[in-house]
């Protein structure tokens, strides 16, 4: 059933949402093991230095030189760097539906989201989001992180939308809970059919007959 006020703006994660997660435990272990790095050294080094690269406080080469090549390596920065930018992957489908949204309801559509800059350029250019997303309130641009509800408030003052004209997709639930804590409508972002069923409650069909049916 159509929601009584309108969308008319999407606030999204890329990680987990458009995109597989940039540099996740995942990521990560897979560099350990393919670099035949101590796994537990690095993790206890990247837990400490990545919320302050996250914010934008420290380049890729500080973030790699305190958390990897703080001791003389058999590769180079430029080899791990390569590294880490291949493990971004697209999920076409989702992508497709922002896509397909942005044109069908005229939504504004913004990234609201935790990614390190030289990481977030890289997926921002290869996967050619700027085609679509109006605006990138990333957490490496305005030196805030999810969970700091302020992130939020920024995206909102930027968008000038009002909080119940606005959808917020995330695969994480504690941020769709502080961003409907907010006023903000939420996705829990599981699976495009769940995610597509969730929007169709909010008023808001992508024009695939099966979807929002049960399944």
């Amino acid at each position: 059933m159509k929601s009584a006020i309108p969308i008319t703006t999407l606030f999204l994660d890329i990680g987990g949402v458009l995109l597989t997660d940039g540099w996740d435990h995942h990521a990560r272990k897979r560099a350990a093991t393919h670099f035949k790095l101590e796994w537990a050294e690095m993790e206890d080094r990247h837990q400490l230095n990545f919320a302050t690269y996250e914010e934008g406080k420290l380049t890729l080469e500080e973030y790699l030189s305190r958390t990897v090549f703080h001791e003389e390596r058999p590769f180079t920065q430029d080899q791990f760097r390569e590294f880490m930018f291949a493990q971004s992957k697209p999920y076409p489908e989702m992508i497709e539906l922002v896509v397909q949204f942005k044109v069908r309801h005229k939504l504004k559509i913004a990234v609201v989201s935790n990614e390190a800059r030289e990481l977030n350029a890289y997926r921002i250019r290869k996967f050619k989001l700027d085609g679509f997303v109006d605006f990138f309130v990333s957490s490496c641009f305005v030196h805030l992180r999810k969970p700091d509800a302020d992130i939020f408030r920024l995206a909102l003052d930027i968008a000038q939308a009002p909080v119940e004209q606005v959808v917020f997709i995330d695969n994480t639930p504690m941020f769709v809970q502080i961003a409907e804590g907010m006023g903000i409508r939420g996705v829990c972002h599981t699976d495009y059919r769940a995610t597509c069923a969730r929007l169709v409650s909010f008023g808001l069909p992508n024009g695939d007959g099966v979807v929002g049916e049960s399944s």
